[in-house]
């Protein structure tokens, strides 16, 4: 049963477009298989999660890490008598935004939009939910309810906020424009909270790529077992490990360690949650709105050891020397790739040539700014829903240096 404060299913404000209310599905529920089925979901299994998606099959990609993601959060949800569908439908579309080669081509992006309304993941999945995707007959987009918008636009905390934080900005007016494109039509409320289920999303991923970097990381060897029981919280695993079990092959070793990490990342959110919500009593998903700061939260000693192990993982692996070369070279991709198609559309697909067209009618005259504009959001609309492979591909087959 629901908490009170949970998001309900038959209070849900709705859907921009009016549809028949399905018979056997919650309106979540039918959100979450919209995203399963999407054709943005699909192509998350050919991109980076931090390791660049050819470079081995065992490392997580932006798929699995989303499926790992999606596990948590309905643990977690349920638990606290969360909506597990509404907390499943925004973790499984929390990445749906991200370009080839993770991190990487986000920022690569985001240098190369500046001057045309920036570029932010949380913002381009909004735009491949309302309008990129076209399947339906009725509508562009999927539709998706008002609080799976809300919780793609608002799971990392308020997008408006002159406290600073991840995917967050000062004014409206510093928006990313594909977030201020939805906000515009359909208001998010981006100044408040997201709701309960949005912010275990959120908790969720930190939960997920927390544990999984440090599988990836061992596995390429860029740190081992003993640099690992130097940290806070991790050590004392392996200690717990092989108290129990002394002569455990490394696998194995590595595995009862790590999860109990996992275990303890997620026990610690779920205490939390629960003195706050006991201690706050809040009556309704608004409430939580409301409040000041997010209700889903590690505790802040776990949140310290928690900086540690990031720390730990910025230098040993995202920085790794191995790492840093390949990001080289992907960035060199996409800072090829983008100002070709700048300058010459037509090497877009045929099937992009209309968005061409309704871009160049829009901007009129090619020399001024706003058609610049127009254009350069429809090349980001196609570089950015690349997979790895293909931008790898397609650099090859129009640029052909190798990198």
């Amino acid at each position: 049963m629901l908490k009170p404060y949970a998001c309900q299913p038959e209070d849900s404000r709705g859907r921009l477009h009016d549809e028949r209310i399905s018979t056997f599905r919650s309106p979540f529920q039918r959100d979450r298989d919209r995203i399963i089925h999407s054709s943005a979901f699909r192509r998350l299994k050919h991109k980076t999660q931090v390791f660049v998606e050819h470079e081995g099959d065992y490392y997580r990609t932006r798929l699995t890490h989303t499926i790992e993601v999606a596990q948590v959060a309905r643990t977690i949800a349920g638990v606290l008598g969360l909506n597990t569908d509404l907390a499943e439908a925004v973790a499984l579309a929390h990445d749906l935004g991200h370009p080839p080669f993770g991190h990487t081509g986000e920022d690569a992006l985001a240098e190369l939009m500046a001057p045309y309304g920036g570029f932010d993941h949380n913002a381009q999945a909004l735009r491949i939910v309302t309008k990129l995707e076209k399947h339906y007959a009725d509508f562009d987009g999927l539709n998706l309810t008002w609080e799976t918008l809300e919780g793609i636009a608002k799971h990392n905390g308020p997008a408006i906020s002159d406290k600073g934080g991840s995917h967050s900005y000062p004014s409206r007016a510093d928006l990313p424009y594909a977030l201020a494109e939805v906000d515009a039509q359909w208001d998010l409320e981006l100044e408040t909270n997201a709701s309960a289920e949005a912010q275990v999303a959120a908790v969720a991923d930190d939960v997920a790529y927390n544990h999984h970097d440090l599988h990836d990381g061992l596995r390429a060897g860029l740190f081992d077992e003993d640099d690992l029981c130097t940290l806070p919280v991790i050590g004392e695993c392996f200690e717990q490990v092989d108290a129990l079990y002394p002569d455990l092959d490394r696998t194995r070793r590595q595995h009862e360690a790590l999860r109990r990490v996992f275990g303890v990342m997620v026990e610690d959110v779920i205490a939390v949650a629960q003195n706050r919500l006991t201690s706050l009593g809040p009556e309704s998903a608004d409430d939580i709105r409301h409040m000041d700061g997010p209700i889903i939260r590690f505790s802040k000693p776990l949140y310290q050891n928690l900086k540690a192990i990031k720390g730990f993982l910025f230098e040993r692996m995202y920085r790794a020397p191995t790492v840093v070369v390949e990001r080289r070279r992907v960035t060199a991709m996409i800072n090829a790739l983008f100002p070709l198609f700048m300058e010459r559309p037509e090497l877009l697909p045929e099937e992009w040539l209309e968005e061409v067209a309704l871009a160049r009618q829009e901007g009129g005259d090619r020399t001024r700014p706003e058609a610049k504009q127009a254009l350069a959001r429809v090349v980001l609309d196609y570089v950015a829903g690349m997979t790895d492979r293909f931008a790898i591909q397609e650099y090859e087959r129009l640029i052909g240096r190798a990198l």
